[in-house]
């Protein structure tokens, strides 16, 4: 699955997850104290399977993340049903 990033000093940028359940936040365990990431939204394939994880700057509200996503055609891209994640 690839993660997709919004906002912040890695905007726009993207990198492979491994199989499985996306982490909440990105880094999963920072320990620096510094904000993370957090998970916004999961693109499904037909299957079931992940296809991508949006991932949201600390500063970023929901709602931006969800319309940067959609204008940067994430779903489109990887073939995907959007869904948001509420964590």
């Amino acid at each position: 699955m690839r993660a997709l990033f919004i906002g912040g000093v890695v905007d726009n940028s993207e990198m492979d997850l491994d199989d499985g359940q996306p982490p909440v936040h990105y880094p999963e365990n920072s320990g620096g104290g510094r904000p993370r990431y957090r998970l916004h939204q999961v693109g499904k394939r037909d299957d079931g399977s992940i296809a991508y994880a949006v991932y949201g700057a600390p500063e970023f509200d929901a709602s931006e993340v969800e319309r940067l996503a959609q204008e940067r055609g994430y779903a489109r891209r990887f073939e995907a049903k959007p869904s948001s994640c509420d964590h």
